[in-house]
């Protein structure tokens, strides 16, 4: 992956942690499933089944855009380096500019007389 793109890098990137989220959200289900098991009335078994739906579908909204932001940004920068490469290269500098004056940092003066009385 030497020369990899870093376009494709982005989505790779992006296909990881959107199944770490999922593989987050699954473990999460799990324990509110398993809560609504153990629960001994109705409306608690209701409610925790409830909040696993809940979980799966933000999870899943979540991922959706996480994905969806990374495609942007690798088809962004895939096309800014389009752009580049088809622009000419920026003109050398004149010669002007790179004749500079030597550095006076590291002159020295000559060292004043003392005057003798």
């Amino acid at each position: 992956m030497a020369e990899a793109d870093l376009d494709a890098v982005i989505r790779q990137t992006a296909r990881a942690q959107t199944k770490a989220v999922m593989a987050a959200a699954k473990k999460r289900q799990a324990v509110w499933v398993a809560r609504s098991a153990k629960a001994k009335d109705k409306d608690t078994k209701a409610r925790f089944r409830h909040l696993a739906k809940s979980t799966i579908l933000n999870a899943t909204a979540t991922a959706k855009r996480l994905q969806n932001s990374a495609e942007n940004a690798a088809d962004a920068y895939a096309r800014a380096m389009k752009k580049a490469m088809e622009e000419p290269p920026p003109a050398k500098e004149s010669q002007k500019k790179s004749e500079k004056k030597p550095d006076r940092q590291f002159e020295t003066k000559p060292a004043k007389k003392k005057k003798n009385a």
